[in-house]
């Protein structure tokens, strides 16, 4: 059913007011005149009338051209979008495609070296999955369509193997496309025929065709939706999802069965591909971590490869990998546990909501007659987050690891063997540590291997919270042949080495004591350690020493996030275990925080400004400066003020208010429109429809631990963002994978904060050398997609925001050189992210030193999302797609127009040195739209005029004539009551 959002209608028709006035007076005034000539004589009542419609059909001409240059002019802005990619941009992104799926495909398991297979073999491809696979995710983060996809069979295809047609047409038959899972629908069932669907004849050909079988498992994730933890209660209960077989249940799934579990139809299907093989190879086809120990555990399961999606080309490396023309090199981003919902942030995670906060209630703007009200999530996990808990677990002795892990962080097997051998540790005097790692070949064929660096830090019991094992430094090798070495230099900071004590520094602390430093071949394995000895404690809360060059002392800022929770911690070997990770009990935010909690309902823009003494910024001045002029001058170059008088208060309000997928022109300063589009695989603008050829998956890019790939690839956005004449990527995304039931793990990298941090800085240099700004995202604590646009509160402490939540995009921005950052939906503590001041001004720029311009993530008010408090607290701009009033910065104080200067700031410096103005002023083009709005509309006023000319020449020949000689006429009713006539 339709369903008409009439606060949006209302919208409009407040943003498009002034033309409809004009429609309207004209047609009055239409309607009155004709009415008061119809006592006219004929002739003159002709003319009257006509002259009347003449111009009001102008006025309509002209208001209709006011409403597309006012509130329909980013919508048709947007629309009218030009570029495309050139064929040698195309074959440059398809070849890094495949580079990044080569070595971002994991294998996780090879008993006896089940693979490689024989090139050119034949293999009976099982699961509907391998019909219908996953190429990304949905949502924003989607693929174009614009380009062809390279499907698992294609894939395997194109690797010389032969498959099983007839194996595929039962799926493809059984159902030909994959269920939707986005947004706003969701639809979790995995059609997998069950076993009596697989007749005896097909099974025979099964067996004829080829004693090797390839069994395809795909589990899809997307934006505004996390994965079901028990797929059945969830949809019988969750309004969003949908069915397509008009049931409340999905027989494929147990009752409490999640959906990153094998279902019985799947486990059915992998039992006849072992009773019908001599050979079984498993294709997790996924971006979570799913859930594999019974497989692993199997021994009937000879293989299992992670197939990480792998944008429209990826599929290519699972035939080579499985061929060996390729030696997988990946290795996991994530820690895969036996049981996912028995993690430290399992209880934790999900639908939350407040019982004592109806007062902020609001109807969601996307779906009308739903109501949302705060909601919370509480990550009383802390730091032990992903291996950090698995492997600081099994140190103290609370878990029996091997009974809880299956794969480590940092596993991925190869088609060879490798030794590693490290030098003594070094530390130079400015306090860089560094050593080499001796990476031998030992195996018969060429291969690539990871050198992980990590730290085992002394821990006192009750002192500072410190996990067991933390990456610091990772490398990986060139392609090493049989017997080969090559000596890889790691380096690290002495400063990586320090813990945030919240407690009493309230700084970074790199506490007395013995580092183990050690390589592993993955976050459990040791293959050789060192120690590290600090002598004297270094506690960095002065400004001749902050940590890892922090422009001002790292402080605690975010207290008041913590709320009131309890959060896990290692004294007494995790005593409060039970405790920290138990399920919410209560559902009442405290009177205090109560107290402090902002929504657009209880913001005052005056309690932003109580006290400040702040001079009425200049506006309208008449500089002679444009844009250009200032391409490559620093931020606080003195030409910014000059050019910055120039803007007027409207010029602000248009840059601040309309920031959906671009930025507006601005004549006052000469700056043109931009275009920024989504991301993060790939460049999408949704509205023109126009899209890039899609990248492998951020979980992808992650897990082939190349630094070097990882710049390629923001090359190649760079690339096609110049062939699409777009300045802005939204991307990369680098929030944390907390939990592997996260919807949009896809988007993000990893559960670590520098494998995330330090391939999304390289992302950012590839882009931003080519001129293209990327807006490192979502900026922060959005590891869930439950309730992130219903005032979600999240609570956590300030050493874990800042060790593993902040910690990425620190990286970002300070290695990675980041000037745009997209802030998150979601509240810390009782204030939005996208106002948080201590989030956006003193750690974001203060403390990091970031120079550019911060989003919203999409704005729709929802409840909560204004500019006013936005802009006055560390946000810029708006994505918004529509003219709307809350977008505006509507309380202009002098200190409210001084942060509209500093926003208007942001943006223009950020603009000014993309590459659209490299070689400096460009010219201004028009849209097309425009040239045919004025084209239109001139002939259309011309044609009108025309028939006017006409009307006015008829009515002076007949008025020579005179009504003696008008020829006769009968009599008709003029509508006045009197019969007309020719000589009345």
């Amino acid at each position: 059913m339709l369903s008409i959002n009439w606060d949006d209608v209302w919208k409009m028709v407040e943003t498009i007011k002034i033309p409809l006035i004009v429609i309207g007076v004209a047609l009055a005034l239409a309607v009155v005149v004709s009415i008061a000539v119809i006592r006219m004589n004929r002739p003159a009542r002709k003319l009257t009338r006509s002259t009347v419609w003449v111009a009001a059909f102008v006025a309509v001409v002209v208001a209709v051209v006011s409403m597309m240059y006012g509130g329909f002019r980013t919508v048709l802005d947007l629309a009218s979008g030009k570029g495309a990619l050139t064929d040698a941009s195309k074959a440059q992104v398809e070849g890094l495609g495949n580079d990044i799926s080569d070595e971002g495909m994991v294998l996780l398991k090879n008993t006896d070296g089940a693979l490689p297979l024989q090139k050119g073999s034949a293999v009976n491809v099982w699961g509907w999955g391998s019909t219908n696979p996953i190429y990304g995710g949905t949502g924003s983060g989607s693929l174009s369509a614009d380009n062809p996809t390279t499907s698992l069979l294609d894939g395997l295809a194109n690797a010389g193997f032969s498959t099983n047609s007839d194996l595929s047409a039962l799926y493809t038959g059984y159902r030909a496309e994959r269920p939707e899972v986005g947004m706003f629908k969701a639809d979790w069932s995995l059609p997998e025929p069950t076993q009596d669907m697989y007749s005896d004849d097909l099974l025979s050909g099964v067996r004829t065709f080829s004693d090797t079988s390839v069994v395809a498992i795909a589990r899809s994730g997307g934006e505004g939706f996390d994965l079901p933890r028990d797929v059945n209660k969830e949809a019988r209960e969750n309004p969003y999802f949908s069915y397509t077989d008009n049931s409340t249940e999905y027989t494929d799934f147990q009752d409490g069965q999640g959906y990153l579990e094998l279902t019985r139809p799947e486990r059915d299907m992998i039992a006849l591909a072992k009773q019908n093989s001599e050979k079984t190879i498993v294709v997790v086809n996924a971006a979570n971590a799913f859930q594999l120990g019974e497989l692993q555990d199997d021994p009937d399961i000879d293989a299992i490869v992670w197939a990480i999606p792998g944008g429209q080309v990826g599929f290519n490396a699972l035939g080579r990998i499985l061929d060996g023309e390729v030696n997988p090199s990946a290795k996991t981003p994530d820690t895969f546990p036996r049981i996912i919902k028995a993690g430290p942030a399992a209880n934790n995670f999900g639908d939350f909501q407040y019982t004592n906060m109806t007062e902020f209630a609001q109807e969601d703007p996307f779906n009308k007659g739903t109501f949302t009200q705060p909601s919370f999530v509480n990550y009383t996990d802390s730091i032990y987050v992903g291996y950090r808990w698995y492997e600081t677990a099994a140190a103290e002795g609370v878990i029996e690891y091997a009974s809880e892990v299956v794969y480590p962080f940092g596993h991925g097997l190869s088609y060879t063997s490798f030794t590693q051998e490290m030098s003594e540790l070094r530390e130079s005097a400015d306090g860089v540590l560094s050593a080499e790692v001796t990476v031998t070949n030992t195996g018969q064929v060429a291969g690539k291997d990871v050198v992980q660096v990590y730290s085992n830090p002394p821990y006192t019991d009750g002192g500072i919270e410190k996990p067991a094992a933390n990456l610091i430094a990772y490398e990986k090798t060139k392609l090493l042949q049989p017997g080969e070495s090559q000596t890889v230099p790691v380096t690290w900071s002495r400063d990586s080495l320090a813990s945030y004590d919240a407690k009493d520094a309230k700084a970074y602390v790199l506490e007395a004591g013995d580092y183990r430093i050690s390589i592993r071949s993955n976050s459990h394995e040791i293959l050789s350690e060192q120690s590290f000895p600090v002598a004297e404690t270094t506690v960095y809360d002065s400004a001749e020493d902050t940590h890892d060059g922090d422009l001002v002392v790292a402080t605690n800022h975010f207290d008041d996030a913590a709320g009131d929770v309890a959060y896990l911690s290692r004294a007494g070997h995790f005593a409060n275990l039970a405790e920290a990770t138990a399920a919410p009990t209560g559902f009442e935010m405290s009177a205090e925080h109560k107290a402090a909690f902002l929504a657009t309902s209880n913001y005052d823009p005056d309690s932003d400004e109580a006290g400040l003494s702040v001079r009425r910024p200049t506006t309208d001045a008449r500089n002679g400066l444009v844009l250009g002029d200032l391409h490559g001058l620093a931020y606080d170059d003195p030409k910014w003020d000059q050019l910055l008088d120039q803007l007027s208060v409207d010029d602000m309000n248009s840059l601040i208010s309309k920031g959906g997928y671009g930025s507006p022109a601005v004549s006052s300063v000469g700056k043109l429109r931009v275009s920024d589009v989504d991301g993060p695989a790939s460049l999408n603008n949704n509205f023109t429809g126009v899209g890039s050829i899609g990248l492998p998956s951020a979980v992808s890019v992650a897990a082939t631990f190349n630094k070097e790939l990882a710049r390629s690839f923001g090359d190649a956005i760079g690339t096609m963002a110049h062939d699409m004449q777009v300045s802005g990527w939204y991307a990369p995304a680098t929030n944390t994978h907390r939990y592997a039931y996260a919807g949009r793990n896809f988007e993000y990298f990893s559960e670590d904060p520098l494998l995330a941090g330090a391939q999304v800085a390289e992302e950012i240099q590839g882009a931003q050398a080519k001129g293209v700004y990327a807006f490192i995202k979502h900026f922060a604590l959005n590891d869930q997609e439950t309730n992130r646009t219903h005032m979600l509160s999240t609570w956590t402490n300030e050493q874990a925001l800042r060790e593993v939540y902040l910690r990425p995009f620190e990286i970002g921005v300070k290695q990675g050189g980041a000037h745009a950052v997209m802030s998150a939906f979601n509240y810390i503590g009782t204030t939005y992210a996208g106002a948080h001041p201590e989030l956006l001004n003193t750690v974001l720029r203060e403390e990091w030193g970031f120079q550019g311009m911060v989003l919203t993530d999409y704005f729709a008010g929802y409840g909560y999302q204004n500019a006013d408090q936005i802009v006055r607290n560390g946000g810029d701009f708006m994505l918004a797609t529509l003219d709307i009033d809350i977008a505006k910065v509507n309380t202009q104080s002098d200190a409210g127009l001084a942060q509209m200067r500093r926003a208007s700031h942001n943006i223009l410096y950020t603009v000014a040195n993309s590459w659209m103005y490299e070689n400096g002023q460009p010219e201004v083009e028009r849209n097309t739209w425009e040239y045919i709005t004025w084209v239109v509309a001139g002939a259309l006023i011309l044609a009108l005029l025309g028939l006017e000319v006409v009307a006015l020449r008829r009515y002076r020949a007949r008025a020579a004539v005179g009504p003696e000689s008008a020829p006769p006429t009968r009599d008709t009713d003029d509508g006045d009551g009197t019969r007309g006539g020719g000589a009345e």
